[in-house]
């Protein structure tokens, strides 16, 4: 074991050779962090997309019903997030209940997000009396930039990192192993989810909404998000180390917990897909132009 680890360090990048620090500035207690700008730009960045996309015909909510939908979607994001990592990946925090409160040390769950922003959505668009499904379509399509900076701050902070590897392009991260041991090289699995949760699963939706007419069939959108989103993880999962309170959790079960999380998203996306075309029904326009058969 200490050959192999010695052997897949030899030779690769070490992180600190990168000079990344997970905080931007600080000033006396206050710490800018790029994990916290990351939130800030993908709500602001899919804000501006989700504008782009309501111009379109047959839209189903106007510019006036985006500035209230983020309200309810960053609320869904911060509590969804921060109660999924709770239950999925935090059970030590049940012995020290405030620790969940500190948001500022990390600990979210995509998975937990993604159930706390549908939650909100649903709400908002009951309340101005819109299509929840439509919704979700236009607000899928705009996640991917969330997941992009989101990943990429996971690597500045230089956690999440993969398994051991020797490929030319792993990296290696300090503190990754016992104390007096070497840290090996290892897959820079931060930067594949980030390629392929933001830059594919973006370019998989915008080829779907501006080539095909998948947003006048309510759900095939959303759809495509959950099944691209669970496939492309589930994948990079076998490249990535599991958190060490759920390392047991993996051998027991052979996959990682964020790979079960992701049957239900592929298994509920395929489903959405294959009954979209059932659903297609004459789109009155909310914003944009005309109505859209």
């Amino acid at each position: 074991m200490f050959l192999f680890t010695a052997a897949a360090s030899a030779g690769h990048l070490r992180f600190e050779a990168l000079h990344l620090h997970p905080e931007i500035f600080s000033w006396g207690r206050f710490a800018l962090r790029w994990y916290s700008l990351a939130y800030i730009a993908g709500i602001v960045a899919g804000w501006f997309y989700l504008l782009r996309l309501l111009k379109e015909p047959g839209a189903p909510m106007a510019r006036r019903h985006a500035d209230d939908l983020v309200f309810y979607a960053t609320l869904g994001i911060i509590l969804g997030g921060r109660i999924g990592y709770i239950l999925f990946y935090g059970a030590g925090m049940w012995e020290h209940p405030l620790e969940m409160l500190k948001l500022w040390d990390g600990g979210m769950s995509f998975h937990g997000g993604v159930i706390g922003t549908s939650l909100g959505l649903m709400l908002f668009a009951r309340r101005q009396g819109l299509d929840w499904l439509r919704v979700h379509d236009y607000v899928a399509c705009c996640v991917p930039f969330g997941l992009f900076f989101g990943r990429l701050a996971n690597f500045v902070n230089g956690e999440l990192w993969g398994r051991p590897s020797d490929v030319p392009w792993a990296i290696v991260f300090p503190g990754t192993v016992a104390l007096g041991q070497i840290d090996p090289a290892r897959h820079p699995s931060q930067l594949y989810e980030a390629g392929l949760e933001g830059l594919v699963l973006f370019a998989l939706l915008w080829w779907a909404f501006w080539r095909t007419n998948a947003r006048y069939q309510p759900g095939r959108l959303v759809g495509l998000f959950l099944f691209g989103y669970g496939i492309a993880r589930f994948a990079v999962e076998f490249f990535r180390e599991p958190d060490e309170q759920l390392r047991a959790f993996a051998a027991a079960t052979h996959l990682h917990m964020g790979q079960w999380l992701c049957v239900p998203m592929i298994a509920g996306g395929a489903y959405l897909i294959a009954t979209a075309p059932g659903r297609r029904r004459r789109v009155e326009s909310i914003a944009g132009t005309a109505s859209v058969a």
